[in-house]
């Protein structure tokens, strides 16, 4: 369910870029809709996932998302701190996963 929060914030967030300031009607209706699916779906999650844990895998991995999809569909540029700093992101995020005994699995 993490994941489903995390791929609607994405969406919603890619889309609040294309709003022009909430501006342009579809782009903002996608934007609200998806947000609020993102944190209905987060707050199923936090129930059984400890908030912090939760927050942290879905600020990081999301951000990751974001800026893998503004690279690749709109031509962002990436310099070498930037891919580190993502790196270390995703780094982050498996060792909660894979190691901490707060994540809930």
């Amino acid at each position: 369910m993490l994941l489903v929060a995390i791929a609607a914030e994405v969406i919603a967030t890619t889309a609040l870029a294309r709003s022009d300031g909430l501006t342009r009607l579809v782009p903002s209706l996608i934007t609200i809709v998806f947000y609020c699916f993102a944190f209905w779906c987060l707050a199923i999650v936090l129930r059984t996932v400890p908030t912090g844990i939760a927050y942290a895998v879905w600020s990081g991995f999301g951000s990751v998302l974001i800026t893998l999809i503004a690279w690749v569909y709109y031509g962002q540029k990436l310099d070498v701190p930037a891919m580190l700093g993502l790196s270390l992101i995703i780094a982050g995020v498996l060792v909660i996963n894979l190691f901490s005994k707060t994540a809930a699995h």
